[in-house]
């Protein structure tokens, strides 16, 4: 129960400072400065649970005040913090009714019985690809059997190629929007065509059964 009650408390702190404060710290973002650093990385850990800005948006901006180098970095850090917030909170806060919510959904089952086989492999795989959303892949891992490490590595890994690319279009917006444009453009397509494949390879591999 004192678990409970403790993790409601840190979800409405979280909802509260990024819904109503969003706006001024995404201001202290746009400013640079070392103070800056730690509010991106805060408002970047804030996204991991509440989207309260789109995370495209968010890494550009970060990468066009820091620049490509450090703004990966900063925004790693954060969404890791995020990331491990969000694990922390379903494994030992919500269990029981993340476990509830997840018995409406037997395909996620089906993701959890391959990530305890193999969850390194598992993680980093929808890490990179986002075939299932990543709030789900950091509640079914909290419900796992997976060793706390293994998530956090796995997810630093598989998280960087996304960063980097949205950080990098950000760093070059004001000088190139097109060039910009041009690269998330491809990220996603890349992103969509390998998502076609694997659906249509599940498709086939049914169709053989």
């Amino acid at each position: 129960m004192i678990k409970r009650i403790l993790s409601i408390c840190i979800l409405l702190f979280i909802i509260t400072v990024g819904f109503l404060q969003k706006d001024e710290l995404l201001h202290l973002v746009k400013q640079g400065g070392t103070i800056s650093i730690f509010i991106s990385m805060l408002l970047v850990a804030i996204c991991v649970f509440f989207p309260v800005i789109p995370f495209p948006v968010l890494a550009g901006v970060i990468g066009a005040v820091f620049g490509a180098a450090q703004g990966v970095w900063i925004s790693l850090a954060g969404a890791m913090v995020g990331t491990i917030g969000f694990f922390l909170l379903s494994r030992y806060g919500f269990r029981d009714f993340a476990e509830e919510k997840l018995t409406k959904y037997p395909k996620v089952r089906e993701y959890e019985d391959f990530l305890n086989r193999n969850s390194f492999v598992a993680i980093l795989t929808c890490r990179i690809i986002p075939i299932i959303p990543a709030p789900v892949v950091n509640i079914i891992c909290g419900l796992s059997h997976v060793k706390g490490i293994t998530f956090f590595i796995a997810s630093a890994l598989g998280k960087i190629p996304n960063i980097l690319i949205l950080t990098y279009a950000g760093s070059i917006f004001n000088k190139n929007k097109l060039y910009s444009f041009g690269i998330y453009g491809c990220y996603l397509l890349v992103i969509f065509l390998i998502y076609i494949v694997i659906i249509y390879r599940r498709t086939s591999h049914k169709s053989n059964d």
